[in-house]
């Protein structure tokens, strides 16, 4: 599976709460960078939603898959 298929499966848990994430590249080496949006931006539990719900998911479905980083 796709990282961009994988966060398509995520997307509608963020947007419940108002948010969302864009894939914005994957770096060669199993890093993949994202954009948080909507309240997803500003909100003080980010790194939580992005280390342990994006990141743990993408390690999950992509072998590769190093690290997730927000931009």
């Amino acid at each position: 599976m796709t990282w961009k298929k994988i966060l398509e499966k995520i997307r509608p848990f963020l947007q419940i709460e108002g948010g969302n994430v864009e894939l914005v590249d994957v770096i060669q080496d199993g890093v993949v960078k994202v954009k948080l949006t909507g309240a997803c931006k500003t909100c003080s539990m980010s790194i939580y939603t992005l280390k342990i719900g994006i990141e743990q998911r993408l390690k999950e479905e992509v072998v590769r898959n190093r690290e997730v980083i927000a931009v």
